[in-house]
């Protein structure tokens, strides 16, 4: 809003009086615009401790808190202006940029801290996989800080991402979330800018990683829902909401107004627009018809295929499950002389038009039937068509009205509503099932979200959840595709974070973040990885059998590294770039781990090391199927482009090192 303003501005001197006039007013809608809209104060860009990264001359770091104490001995950003002592036993000299104040520290009580407005080099190192389905894509599970997981993905996903499911910290003030590495609670006075800064800073870069059709999904409380609503109608636009499906998930009969219990889940679309040119639809079956099919399977069956016999045994078999079908289900209570469910139907006009209004002949009397007083529901031709399909049902004679035969197949989907119940309480202890102990509080039903993916998502759809918390998008996704045989890819981030008391507990007992005991109780370590492999593998990790089966599933786990971009630029860091590579090519196939002196060509892309061998390699890609990318080294621009001008149609071509440099210099923030 800023760039605009100051964009007419510097316009308006330039200009006669009259256009002059035009965009003052211009400037004074856009100043009203902005004063009716979500206004917050935007917090200094984060900071985050990564806590093992190596500290060099130059870094930023805080102080780490003596062992026993539970509180840290200073929040303030220090820069590292020397460093002295041999291994094990280095100090630092430190400069407090902000009062010049110096001081010195061991290097083992310090902490690199990455500010947010500063670029980063991400590179991911693989921390393990489970591979059970040969030949599929891979999930993939990072462990990061999720703003700068999120600006690796810009490299590998931009533009390629169907839906994003999120479940954020619900912003109560119950310590539920950290801003700047710091608990953040109800006393503080600006916690809802705080949580809207936190939410803003990510959600902008999930908006990049949206494919022109794609749907973002946020799940919220009460807390901060109106606030959400209208950050989200400010980057996303409000033309783009689609649905506030409200999620009945408990309730408190000794409440004293309301039972509460209520979660929400916003829904927009990256351009709602083009979604409704390519006719974009979300169906689903209506509860029971699965469950319906099969008793009717059942009574054929059993009465030897006789259609009078079957509908009296569909009936009573039907009965006891009433609950658990829907009305519209429940009313398909027939079957026919081929086994299909079927319900008889009005065939009256609920208005009266005269060419509804015509009498039909019975096919046994021969005599007219006499038409309802507001006509039939069907005009004559198409009434003459459902009685040459046998979709009309006639009585004995021609003083019963006829029905329609409404077929249950051709009804059996719906619109989803956009409300429901459901008890959260079966999640809770279908993880504490996986895990063999409860150690996450609220975990999502990955039910539920099997139910929205399937509605919103192709069988093919790349998913993206940067707050993995217990894992359950991804058992989502997993199970979806064990389901209906799809190739839906989920990419999950989480950190390794502890929750509020569990740190403080282990602080008084002497430990600090890198500590094993400390990184193991990480929901990440400790939730998160456990509970996937759990499922995938259908063994836990003390080895007791959760699952006989398990998932037909591929699935890696990373870490998150920081790089020297110097490193990059000479072409030093390849292991750390090569996963970027590969998810970039689709996470299938083979991976190029290694640099080689010349090229290599994997399942779904290759790699040109040295363009002197371009010769060879531009043979080997032409020969090759399945590729998708190939990445070419090179600080040589024309060079670059004289080789991806000779490589086959269809091809995406991408220069290394420039482009993934490029990126994070160009989403850093700068403010």
């Amino acid at each position: 809003m800023a760039n605009e303003l100051n964009d007419i501005l510097a316009r308006v001197s330039a200009l006669d009086s009259a256009t002059g006039e035009e965009l003052r007013r211009q400037i004074e809608s856009l100043r009203n615009r902005r004063a009716n809209g979500l206004n917050f104060e935007r917090h200094r860009p984060e900071q985050v401790s990564l806590v093992g990264r190596p500290i060099s001359v130059g870094d930023k770091v805080r102080f780490i808190p003596p062992r026993g104490e539970s509180k840290a001995e200073s929040d303030v950003t220090w820069i590292v202006t020397k460093i002295t002592g041999t291994k094990g036993c280095k100090v630092a000299e430190l400069l407090n940029p902000a009062g010049g104040a110096t001081a010195e520290r061991p290097l083992d009580d310090l902490v690199f801290v990455a500010d947010f407005r500063d670029p980063i080099y991400p590179g991911l190192i693989s921390a393990g996989k489970v591979a059970r389905a040969d030949g599929a894509p891979f999930h993939t599970v990072i462990n990061s800080e999720n703003y700068h997981a999120l600006e690796a993905l810009l490299v590998t996903h931009q533009g390629k991402v169907d839906v994003v499911y999120i479940d954020p910290p619900y912003g109560t003030g119950a310590k539920d979330w950290k801003y700047n590495d710091a608990w953040v609670d109800g006393t503080d006075a600006y916690r809802h800018s705080k949580w809207l800064s936190f939410m803003e800073r990510r959600l902008k870069l999930a908006k990049k990683l949206l494919r022109d059709t794609g749907v973002i999904i946020v799940a919220i409380g009460d807390d901060q829902h109106h606030r959400l609503r209208m950050l989200l109608d400010q980057t996303f636009g409000e033309q783009n909401f689609i649905s506030d499906v409200v999620w009945q998930g408990s309730g408190k009969n000794d409440a004293r107004f309301t039972a509460g219990g209520v979660d929400y889940m916003l829904i927009y679309g990256l351009n709602v627009a083009l979604m409704a040119d390519k006719d974009i639809r979300w169906s689903e079956t209506k509860g029971g018809v699965e469950l319906l099919r099969g008793l009717a399977a059942q009574a054929w069956v059993e009465s030897g295929h006789d259609a009078a016999q079957a509908t009296k045994l569909f009936r009573k078999l039907v009965r006891p499950h009433r609950s658990e079908l829907e009305p519209a289900v429940y009313r398909y209570d027939q079957i026919d002389e081929q086994g299909r469910v079927f319900q008889a139907d009005n065939l009256t006009s609920p208005n009266p038009r005269e060419n509804l209004s015509y009498p039909l002949t019975h096919p046994v009397t021969g005599k007219p039937i006499p038409f309802p007083d507001k006509g039939w529901r069907y005009s004559r031709e198409t009434m003459d068509r459902l009685i040459a399909e046998g979709r009309v049902l006639f009585g004995p004679d021609e003083t019963t009205r006829p029905r329609f035969k409404r077929m249950l197949d051709d009804m059996e989907s719906r619109v989803p509503y956009e409300t429901f119940t459901q008890s959260r309480m079966p999640a809770s202890n279908y993880l504490k099932k996986i895990l063999g102990d409860k150690r996450f509080p609220f975990p999502k039903d990955h039910t539920v979200l099997m139910r929205w993916l399937r509605l919103v998502a192709s069988d093919n759809a790349v998913v993206l959840d940067f707050f993995g918390g217990s894992g359950s998008t991804m058992e989502a996704v997993m199970r979806l595709n064990a389901e209906d045989a799809g190739t839906r890819q989920c990419i999950l981030v989480t950190n390794n974070e502890l929750s509020a008391a569990e740190e403080a507990k282990l602080r008084r007992g002497g430990h600090r973040p890198g500590d094993s005991e400390w990184e193991s109780l990480g929901v990440y370590e400790h939730v998160t990885r456990p509970r996937i492999e759990t499922v995938a593998t259908g063994v836990r990790p003390d080895g007791s059998v959760f699952d006989t089966d398990g998932l037909p599933t591929n699935v890696e786990f990373f870490t998150l590294t920081y790089l020297n971009p110097k490193l990059v630029e000479l072409d030093l860091a390849f292991k750390s770039i090569a996963p970027h590579l590969w998810m970039r090519a689709g996470s299938q196939g083979r991976r190029i781990d290694e640099r080689s002196d010349t090229f290599d060509v994997a399942d779904t892309y290759a790699v040109l090391f040295n363009v002197d061998a371009s010769g060879p390699f531009l043979k080997a890609v032409d020969q090759a199927a399945g590729l998708r990318t190939v990445f070419v080294v090179t600080n040589d621009e024309p060079q670059f482009q004289a080789i991806a001008s000779q490589l086959p149609e269809g091809l995406e071509a991408v220069r290394l090192y420039e482009s993934y440099l490029r990126t994070f210099e160009i989403n850093s923030e700068r403010a």
